[in-house]
């Protein structure tokens, strides 16, 4: 073949290859697309394996995973609520329904019968108080209520309440009962146990709670840098006087005041008297040596504490 009818075959067909390779360029983007579109109808699992294998693509696009927002559901006591319910239903009688204290009992439990009291035969309730909530299943509670009676007595009772999850409503299930009341827990043996004789600490501690009880000097002049607290107000006594001092650490019985920085804790065990009569009181303090003098670091009640300066 003639050399000038091959080179214009040559150039008669490059355009044709090029061509060839674009449409099918198009076709394989066309054919993507289609795939993307299908499997987003199928999940986002779908979505990630067609991008991850699409021609031309440059990184796989992660799964979204949706925020999770998990809300705690309260836990309820309704140890208020049966102490409210025990009070009107102490105070209420079968014989006269129509009462205020009978309507509130019936509207807190419907099914509950209410108590037929002799009259004068049974003292008057003084005060409530619930001591203990058990939850039980199935969004049940039992609680424990004291009640107080005008002559001294003390009995308890034990109210059935169901509660909802949120602890927005409660409704009481069942008749209370009269139990036995909670046994006497064991005490366990106190640290302090240095008695403090009269001396720089003990004086010290009385300074400080006189100051702090009755008014009659700042308390700021007995505290250690950078401890804040108020007196008592009003003031539970005109007069403080120690009666003992008991510590933790055997540097609180020493003569001489210690080194700076050092601490003792101590149980300062206190009488304040005023118009109203004697008040035997005990308090937990922390003090610090500084400058020769012992100042109050904490009172243990949590009124004191450090920040800022004074």
């Amino acid at each position: 073949m003639p050399s000038g009818k091959q080179a214009a075959r040559s150039e008669a067909s490059a355009p044709m290859a090029a061509g060839a390779r674009l449409e099918a360029m198009r076709r394989r983007v066309r054919l993507s697309r289609v795939a993307v579109w299908t499997v987003i109808a199928a999940g986002p699992m779908a979505l990630a394996v067609a991008v991850a294998s699409t021609p031309g693509a440059v990184a796989q696009v992660p799964e979204a995973k949706p925020a999770v927002t998990r809300t705690a559901a309260v836990v309820a006591d309704p140890g208020g609520y049966a102490q409210v319910f025990l009070g009107a239903w102490l105070r209420s009688s079968a014989d006269d329904a129509t009462s205020t204290q009978a309507r509130l009992a019936q509207s807190m439990a419907p099914e509950v019968d209410l108590p037929d009291p002799a009259p004068d035969a049974q003292p008057v309730v003084q005060s409530l108080t619930a001591v203990r909530s058990v939850r039980r299943g199935g969004g049940t509670w039992s609680v424990t209520v004291a009640a107080q009676y005008a002559d001294g007595s003390v009995r308890y009772y034990v109210v059935p309440v169901a509660a909802d999850r949120w602890g927005a409503s409660f409704a009481v299930t069942g008749n209370p009962g009269v139990v036995a009341g909670p046994a006497r827990a064991g005490v366990a043996k106190s640290s302090y146990v240095v008695t403090v004789p009269d001396g720089e600490l003990s004086s010290a501690v009385g300074q400080f709670l006189a100051a702090y009880l009755t008014g009659a000097a700042e308390v700021d002049r007995y505290l250690a840098p950078g401890v804040q607290l108020m007196a008592v107000a009003p003031a539970p006594g005109t007069t403080v006087t120690v009666q003992q001092v008991l510590a933790v650490e055997e540097d609180a019985a020493g003569e001489k005041v210690p080194a700076d920085d050092t601490t003792v804790r101590v149980l300062a065990k206190v009488e304040a008297r005023d118009a109203t009569g004697r008040w035997p009181l005990a308090y937990e303090l922390t003090l610090r040596a500084r400058s020769g003098r012992w100042e109050v670091a904490a009172l243990e009640s949590g009124t004191a504490h450090a920040g800022g300066a004074r």
